[in-house]
């Protein structure tokens, strides 16, 4: 097997040793290395890439996600044996029928995941943070783009009875046109991934181990990541997940904040629909929508334009810690804000929708970073099985906890000690703050 042994750009430009700055080792047949050498002497943004990687979540991101637990650790063990593109092109390839006659388990094909996983390998790791934002923004706009087609374009008779006449094929299957414009949109795609870069390296690791023991001062590190093709020799290829505590540790701080997160959005909506009198806002559900609709815009702009330097400037846990101590003080506030009216009232509360938000990707997309950052790339997608399985569960729990919650404080509005909407929110800051603990060591440990 044929490789070439280049030296790492900081090499080349300041002519250090090798010992300093190791040795890139790229064999030829390998798609991973490809990957990597176009990587390792491409320092600036994938654009193209990251464009693939934005349209194909987009063009998923509008599916309904079911048995998303019960099939995780499949389609990542999947993505690890055979590789991210064949696990993409199949997810674009379930949304292809018209009609939708979609089996059960395509399902967790759908969520981004997979993709995030593919946008943190594709490209260098001072670009990361704008890949899984890419990702994450891509996903909202079609989660938005979804419902509104399918709302604008479902029974098109009866809604244009000028262009679709009552005996038309679209009278008889009222519903056939929004998913037929959904599968042209997919069949776009599909085609436009084809040319999708493979970033799982097909080498035996082993060989690069052989290659390795040639120099002692020479160790495999494509591009300065873990995960990225490399072999150490003090890291077993198959070691066991549950054991990494790196990547357990996230993953339980994970799950906790998502906890929080969906009980959050559960909450939200009822408390600011509920009268005054008992501690809400008296907003009606189309204010509601308006906030929600806001903080969304708010927070797309947000991931791609400044979530990237916020996070190469604090660092993944630095980031985490601080979303989550800004995060108590504004949960803290909101029972207070039912005492404001009118437009004050509106521009408040639209404002700390948008900063909650703002805080809960910060620490999500954080925590996503370090989990993908503490296991090779080999386990990468079964890792991410096992984070969207746990996290399947918690979220889960929340809205009928959250509802729960809600419904119990209604009954003790003159309480001593938190009445009313208060204690739903000191116990969601409760949960916030489990999480913020959580986040020191010695529980959550850095990737090594």
């Amino acid at each position: 097997m044929r490789f070439d042994v280049i030296l790492s750009q900081a090499e080349m430009s300041e002519n250090r040793e090798p010992l300093l700055n190791p040795k890139v080792y790229f064999f030829d047949d390998c798609p991973g290395c490809k990957q990597d050498r176009k990587k390792e002497s491409n320092p600036g943004i994938p654009y193209k890439e990251f464009f693939y990687v934005w349209i194909v979540t987009l063009c998923t991101g509008a599916s309904f996600m079911v048995g998303r637990a019960s099939t995780s650790m499949l389609w990542g063990i999947v993505a690890d044996k055979y590789g991210r593109k064949p696990v993409i092109l199949i997810s674009i390839f379930s949304v292809l029928r018209p009609f939708q006659l979609t089996l059960w388990f395509e399902y967790k094909l759908l969520d981004g995941y997979q993709y995030k996983a593919y946008s943190v390998e594709v490209c260098r790791e001072e670009h990361q943070s704008l890949g899984v934002s890419l990702v994450s923004t891509a996903w909202g706009i079609g989660l938005i783009i979804g419902p509104a087609l399918g709302g604008f374009l479902a029974q098109p008779a009866e809604k244009y009875p000028k262009i679709f006449s009552q005996g038309s094929f679209f009278a008889r299957f009222p519903y056939c046109l929004p998913c037929a414009l959904i599968s042209l949109l997919a069949l776009g795609v599909f085609i436009a991934s084809l040319w999708l870069p493979e970033t799982l390296h097909n080498h035996d690791p082993q060989t690069m181990a052989d290659v390795a023991t040639e120099d002692v001062e020479t160790s495999i590190c494509s591009s300065g990541l873990r995960g990225h093709g490399e072999f150490e020799k003090n890291d077993a290829p198959s070691k066991n997940l549950l054991k990494n505590w790196p990547l357990m540790s996230s993953i339980i701080v994970y799950c906790i904040f998502s906890l929080h997160d969906t009980a959050y959005s559960e909450i939200f909506s009822l408390w600011a629909i509920s009268d005054k009198s008992y501690g809400g806002l008296s907003f009606s559900s189309q204010d509601v929508g308006v906030v929600l609709a806001s903080s969304g815009f708010g927070l797309l702009i947000f991931q791609v334009f400044l979530y990237p330097p916020i996070e190469r400037l604090l660092g993944s846990i630095n980031s985490i810690r601080v979303a989550a101590v800004l995060s108590m003080p504004l949960l803290a506030a909101y029972p207070f804000m039912s005492s404001i009216s009118g437009l004050p009232l509106k521009v408040i509360v639209n404002f700390a929708s948008l900063l909650k938000n703002v805080l809960s990707m910060i620490i999500i997309t954080s925590l996503f970073l370090l989990q993908n950052n503490s296991v090779p790339q080999e386990q990468r997608g079964a890792a991410n099985g096992i984070s969207v399985t746990a996290m399947s569960l918690f979220k889960a729990i929340a809205p009928a906890a959250g509802g729960v919650i809600f419904s119990w404080a209604q009954k003790r509005q003159h309480a001593i000690l938190f009445p009313g909407d208060q204690i739903v929110f000191f116990i969601l800051n409760l949960v916030e703050l489990t999480g913020l603990l959580l986040c020191f060591k010695p529980f959550l440990t850095p990737p090594r």
